[in-house]
């Protein structure tokens, strides 16, 4: 499913945290996103059990090696406030598992026509061939903390909400740079429960990540957007790297001289498979849930943002597909676009379906009337929490206002045309020329060392997005998607940017589209490295896309301003309601929701009942790759070795005998808690062992960030032995089996 790419633009979702539903209970052993530190106190006997036979100290320890210690957050940078991947460390050389959608990018930044590895897949023979990958990061987690007195005793309920803000912004700052040891670790603050708890996290982050082998595509993406959310499911959704450090073993940029990691620990990988009610857990990174999320929050979900976003992203996909489909050059520039975009378009659509299916704003009614009912019972609880659901309330039909507006301009206008956001992005060079301009003669020299470091800087970048940017194309978003905008938003609330088309050209987008594109400096690497090589104020600034760009900025921002009380109140209110909840049901364990730290899920391998007469078995095998073989669509085209080792039952020592067919399994499922974020986290047996990596969520519990479904939602897995057949048969990279802990 690309669950990374879950991450949705949030305007008015974030904060909102976990609630278990639909009969307030949490703690049931497959839902909850759980924190490693307080697996003993709150899960272990749970846990031991369903299966689990390892220690807690095994699980989580900050002095000794743990199972902590072998998962990995995935980053574009050191990034600690989100992981957009989970990986796995999977031997004492700092090999690294995650899935074939979590690599795409890197997969498809090395790929050229000549070198097509997102549709031939490829394989390092020695470490000397593995490839580089700037800016990718790996950071492991060190130790957590609980740091929440420290914030809370300098607050006060008199504070207002943006008061309060800056100050646990304050607060935090002071603790990580603490916490960094001058710059040896990567620490951050995170708020819990509403801004009821914080916790410190402090990663150790490692910058040279290497690709190391994928399989094609016809594997990793088997079954593309068809087949995404959805089981039974065949994907052989993997790719993997390898983590390196200087010689001394300490983090370090890219260097041919750096080696590879040695790591506290490395999950060693079973080769015994799973059977139905088997203990599984999962570790990881997972992004957000919104399980606290009111009914108010819950309306305007299924009313705004996902009918938003998928109108926006059927339009911007229909456009890319047309242009991809007719050059391979494209589909190779535009195929992780694409596939990001589509994964979230499919998420919405789903999760709306949900929503109203399983009527869960009804669902979370019933909660907010239990919660009235007991603050009721009290003067005491009617002074401290009777404004939070008037207050949230409140907040949501204000937003009305401007949350359309902004959701619009995020879909359409940020996310739509690549040059609009692009251009955004030199708003500092801008900055920059004109405070040279004003300078003194003795400040000149400190801001023209400024301004270089600053257009070096845009010179890295353009040349990564000039790679995979194709002019024709973004000019048909540009006028496809501003057109969608400018029929969608009133016209107070759209940037200043609309009276060139509505005068000179008469309302033609395209026209206006084919003038800007011909006119900007931005519109082709060529006209923009020639600007960077003769930088000029004017030109800059008065280039038609700047222009744009400069003029959405201060859109956004005057929305943000209108809709900035609307969020106070929300906050607010959220943080009441939570705290309340809690208060409520004082027995209850209560899971934190996701928000991009160090979790983990436990379950067991299970099928299901998706409807009425109908039953998903736990696993799929090779077989049903070859039922669904259609070479006439290329999201069901099968390599041709993989046949052929279907064809001759090759399977190894990978293979299974299943009602004394012989077999090779590709798939299972389980009812761990998992969301965005959790991609490629590994699936750990009791005695843990590396059973298979996380990469899905089905399509009947789409209302799972906000809903958990005890009885329908699975996490689907690929099976680590399909991974290793893989590697082995068809790949033909024995070094890399070679040097992992295999378990019969």
């Amino acid at each position: 499913m690309n669950i990374f790419h879950k991450a949705i633009t949030r305007f008015f979702l974030a904060g909102l945290l976990f609630l278990s539903l639909p009969v307030l209970k949490a703690g049931t052993p497959d839902e909850g996103m759980w924190l490693p530190m307080f697996v003993e106190r709150l899960n272990y006997v749970d846990m031991q059990k369903m299966g689990l036979k390892l220690t807690a100290e095994e699980l989580y320890s900050i002095n000794n090696s743990s199972l902590k210690d072998a998962v990995v957050g995935l980053a574009a940078g050191s990034a600690p406030y989100g992981y957009f991947c989970t990986g796995e460390i999977v031997s004492d050389q700092g090999l690294l598992f995650t899935n074939h959608h979590c690599g795409y990018n890197s997969i498809q930044e090395h790929s050229t026509v000549e070198h097509d590895y997102l549709t031939n897949g490829f394989w390092a023979m020695s470490l000397e061939e593995e490839l580089p990958n700037p800016g990718l990061t790996a950071s492991f987690l060190n130790r957590m903390e609980n740091v929440t007195e420290q914030i809370l005793s300098q607050l006060s309920d008199t504070m207002s909400e943006a008061t309060r803000a800056a100050k646990i912004q304050e607060l935090s700052e002071e603790i990580q740079k603490k916490a960094s040891e001058d710059g040896k670790y990567t620490p951050v603050v995170h708020s819990f429960f509403g801004g009821n708890e914080f916790y410190l996290f402090v990663y150790i982050t490692y910058k040279d990540v290497r690709l190391v082998g994928t399989p094609p595509s016809s594997i990793g993406k088997f079954g593309g957007d068809t087949d995404n959310w959805m089981w039974p499911r065949h994907t052989g959704d993997f790719s993997i790297f390898r983590v390196y450090t200087a010689p001394d073993g300490s983090s370090a940029e890219y260097s041919k001289d750096n080696v590879p990691l040695k790591p506290r620990h490395h999950l060693p990988v079973s080769l015994k498979g799973v059977q139905k009610d088997d203990y599984a857990m999962i570790w990881g990174f997972p992004g957000s849930t919104d399980r606290y999320m009111t009914s108010y929050g819950v309306q305007a979900t299924i009313d705004e943002t996902n009918p938003i976003t998928v109108k926006a992203r059927d339009r911007k996909l229909a456009i890319m597909r047309e242009d991809m489909d007719t050059d391979p050059r494209i589909n190779l520039m535009y195929a992780a676009k694409f596939a990001g975009s589509a994964n979230y378009w499919k998420y919405a659509i789903g999760q709306n379906r949900m929503l109203k299916r399983l009527k869960i704003v009804d669902r979370k009614k019933g909660i907010e009337d239990d919660f009235n009912r007991w603050i009721d019972q009290s003067a005491e609880r009617t002074a401290k929490y009777g404004e939070a659901l008037k207050l949230i309330a409140g907040g949501y039909d204000q937003m009305k206002e401007t949350n359309p507006s902004l959701l619009y301009l995020s879909e359409a206008v940020i996310q739509g045309p690549e040059i609009i956001r692009f251009a955004m992005r030199t708003g500092a060079m801008a900055t920059n020329m004109e405070a040279l301009k004003k300078a003194k003669k003795d400040e000149k020299v400190k801001l023209q060392e400024k301004l270089k470091v600053t257009i070096d800087n845009m010179q890295n970048r353009a040349s990564d997005f000039y790679k995979d940017y194709n002019l024709p194309t973004d000019r048909k978003l540009f006028a496809g998607m501003l057109e969608l905008y400018y029929k969608n938003v009133p016209v107070d609330q759209r940037p200043a940017i609309f009276g060139q088309l509505e005068g000179k050209f008469k309302g033609d987008f395209k026209a206006w589209a084919d003038y800007l594109y011909e006119k900007s400096i931005f519109a082709s690497f060529d006209k923009f490295e020639a600007f960077l090589a003769d930088p000029d104020y004017k030109t800059l600034t008065r280039d038609p896309l700047f222009d744009i760009a400069a003029k959405v900025r201060t859109n956004i921002m005057n929305l943000y301003a209108m809709q900035g009380p609307s969020e106070e109140m929300i906050g607010k209110g959220n943080r009441l309601f939570i705290e309340a909840l809690r208060e409520m049901n004082p027995e209850h364990k209560f899971a934190p929701d996701a928000n991009s730290t160090m979790r983990l899920s436990y379950g067991k391998v299970l099928d299901y009942y998706p409807g009425n007469a109908m039953h998903y078995d736990f696993i799929t095998t090779l077989d049903g790759v070859m039922e669904k073989e259609d070479a006439t669509n290329p999201e069901f085209v099968v390599d041709p070795k993989l046949k052929s080792l279907w064809e001759k039952k090759d399977y190894g020592r990978y293979g299974v005998k299943i009602n004394g067919k012989d077999e090779l399994v590709t798939c299972f499922l389980t009812t761990n808690d998992i969301t965005g974020g959790n991609s490629g986290s590994p699936v750990i047996n009791g005695n843990g062992e590396l059973i298979g990596l996380a990469f899905d969520g089905n399509w009947e519990a789409m209302s799972g960030d906000i809903a958990f479904e005890v009885n329908l939602q699975r996490t689907i897995n690929v099976d680590v032995r399909y991974v290793l057949f893989i590697i082995e048969k068809l790949g033909g990279c024995n070094r890399l089996i070679d040097e992992m802990t295999l378990v019969q």
